[in-house]
């Protein structure tokens, strides 16, 4: 069981003193925990308890973690997972989890273990079995895969690189203005783990979804029909993968959405399907 900060420790205490039904969110990379804090509050007027854990390392601030890159270096895709999983071991009852990009890859992984009530992934990063790497991926990803050593460091984009990875379809003000709110360093190991995942059987358990567990749950997958990090080849493997499972698969496509779809002016148009499918399966009272 991996360390829960005190800060994680509080948002837990407070989420299981309130009673109501729990909705863990879960970051990808080049953001923070504390990006999901216009969902939390929507969720939470809705009738949830949220809670945001970091992954192992994270600063509390973008500045900070801006000052402080070397720390999320060398960040493996299980030890993310296996911290969300001993904070979610905390709650008094099963949650729901959303994960955008990376965090929708461990969301899955988190729901392949039955320990989610629903799950929602959010333009989710490639786990084994989904086949379809698009040039857009690729070139998203090459500021890290550009170079090997970067398995063992944190890398961080420049505007141009953001700009085309994650803000396609923004104009250049509000571009820019979410690269220098949001945008932190990122561990590059999880992009070499996630490249080779069908490649490696040494990848195996650190890139696999069980998609074929029963005790799964039901599985919403959000996709941007525009985003080039993830474009929707992914998206849509990653369902015709999941609709295999006995439990509720659905997929919602989003037009003209890039991969900051959860964190620019339209976040509402994502987060709205999300908290509809998670109220079928987790109602809040």
């Amino acid at each position: 069981m991996t360390d829960i900060t005190e800060a994680e420790l509080d948002q837990i205490e407070r989420a299981n003193a309130t009673g109501r039904p729990v909705v863990v969110f879960v970051h990808g990379l080049w953001l923070l925990s504390s990006s999901w804090d216009p969902w939390r509050e929507l969720f939470e007027q809705n009738g949830y308890a949220t809670i945001a854990p970091g992954w192992p390392d994270d600063p509390p601030s973008v500045d900070e973690a801006r000052e402080h890159p070397e720390v999320f270096a060398k960040k493996m895709v299980q030890q993310v997972t296996d911290h969300y999983l001993a904070a979610m071991s905390r709650l008094t009852a099963k949650p729901a989890v959303i994960g955008h990009s990376f965090g929708g890859l461990i969301a899955q992984k988190i729901a392949g273990e039955g320990a989610s009530a629903a799950t929602v992934a959010i333009d989710n990063a490639p786990f084994r079995g989904v086949l379809p790497l698009p040039a857009s991926s690729i070139k998203s990803a090459f500021p890290v895969l550009g170079n090997p050593a970067n398995r063992g460091r944190a890398v961080a984009l420049t505007f141009e690189q953001f700009q085309y990875g994650w803000a396609n379809n923004l104009d250049e003000e509000e571009a820019r203005r979410l690269y220098e709110t949001y945008h932190v360093p990122a561990a590059g190991a999880p992009l070499f783990q996630a490249v080779v995942a069908n490649f490696n059987p040494f990848s195996n358990n650190e890139i696999t979804a069980d998609t074929k567990n029963p005790g799964r749950g039901p599985l919403l997958i959000i996709a941007g029909a525009e985003d080039h990090t993830v474009p929707l080849a992914i998206t849509r493997s990653t369902f015709h993968l999941q609709e295999k499972n006995p439990g509720v698969t659905e997929i919602v496509e989003i037009e003209g959405r890039g991969h900051s779809l959860t964190i620019d002016h339209g976040w509402r148009d994502v987060a709205q399907p999300a908290l509809d499918f998670i109220r079928r399966f987790l109602p809040a009272d």
